[in-house]
């Protein structure tokens, strides 16, 4: 994304810092029909009791925006913070649609990888307090790293590429805590984590070792993994993405549970996770 004139940003935080932990709603749309949406709301309704307070979804994720809506509307609504992303080439356009689906305003708003026009709307939007924030949701820390150094952003949204497993958006998370810009991570609760996979490849054997380590300290690997990316001090958020309520109430448990800081500092761990 070039910078726009008007957009390149002071280096002083812009203080929006989102809740610890959010509820991704990727797979809330997956489920069709009646049963579907009352899974969906359910399990939008088990992350509430838990505590959850932020709730990200897409026009992309099918009935999505619409579930969280049904649900939430029956929250209070200063108490949650609630994003979504644009979609399609007339980003207000997107931003009315998906706030006409959800029947709430959103607080939060991504812009999908490289869109300057999105970016000159959102801003625009922001700026007449419509929204409150912007950001840029990818998958690739480096598209991230070089709009972060471009343009005034309140957020990204990186899938995968800082987690136990993987640091490699460290330099990324760097430059968002020198510009004031919020951090949130998705994807963290990978196959290996879960240890769903009985693989030989090198990804999964390290999880092993490093579960091994965890448990010497009364932790599960999907415990840290949660715990883990909140260490940097650029990340405010890890998002969740969950499909029934039971799903959801088992992560918020691991949430709560406090990591000894001792495991972090663990020679062994250590060398597996840097």
């Amino acid at each position: 994304m070039a910078a726009p004139s008007h957009a390149l940003a002071p280096v002083s935080a812009r203080n929006f810092r989102p809740p610890r932990f959010g509820l991704g709603g990727s797979r809330l749309g997956e489920s069709p029909g009646p049963d579907g949406d009352a899974q969906a709301i359910a399990t939008i309704d088990a992350a509430y009791q838990a505590g959850i307070r932020f709730f990200d979804t897409s026009p992309a994720y099918g009935v999505s925006e619409e579930r969280l809506g049904t649900a939430l509307q029956r929250r209070p609504r200063s108490e949650f913070l609630l994003s979504t992303k644009v979609a399609g080439a007339d980003a207000r356009d997107s931003v009315r649609s998906s706030m006409d689906r959800l029947g709430l305003a959103v607080d939060l708003v991504f812009i999908r990888d490289q869109d300057e026009a999105a970016y000159s709307v959102l801003n625009d939007l922001r700026r007449d307090g419509v929204i409150k924030a912007i950001g840029v949701a990818c998958n690739d820390w480096r598209v991230l790293d070089r709009i972060v150094r471009d343009v005034e952003l309140d957020a990204v949204l990186l899938a995968g590429q800082y987690s136990l497993l993987d640091q490699s958006a460290t330099p990324l998370l760097d430059r968002c805590l020198a510009r004031g810009v919020s951090v949130i991570v998705s994807g963290i609760l990978t196959p290996q984590v879960l240890q769903t996979e009985q693989s030989s490849d090198p990804a999964t054997i390290r999880a092993r070792r490093i579960s091994a380590v965890c448990e010497r300290y009364g932790v599960s690997l999907p415990q840290a993994a949660l715990a883990f990316p909140s260490r940097h001090s650029a990340v405010t958020s890890v998002l969740i993405a969950a499909a029934s309520p039971a799903e959801i109430r088992a992560d918020a448990a691991l949430v709560r549970q406090p990591v000894p800081s001792t495991l972090w500092r663990d020679p062994e761990l250590l060398k597996l996770v840097t």
